[in-house]
């Protein structure tokens, strides 16, 4: 799966205030990196795959 060139990341919502953050940017594919290592990359997920992920995690 391509990652787009310049990716838009927000903070998810789903992070805490104390310091674990996950950053996600949103389009064809969902990426995900983890805040305080964004030079290891990120993980990238079809956007129906992690819809579905959050829909069994949404408390």
């Amino acid at each position: 799966m391509t990652a787009p060139h310049n990716p838009t990341w927000h903070k998810s919502t789903y992070s805490t205030n104390g310091g674990d953050c996950v950053e996600v940017a949103e389009g064809r594919s969902v990426l995900v990196r983890d805040t305080q290592n964004r030079d290891l990359g990120h993980l990238a997920y079809p956007s129906a795959e992690w819809a579905g992920l959050l829909a069994v995690v949404k408390p």
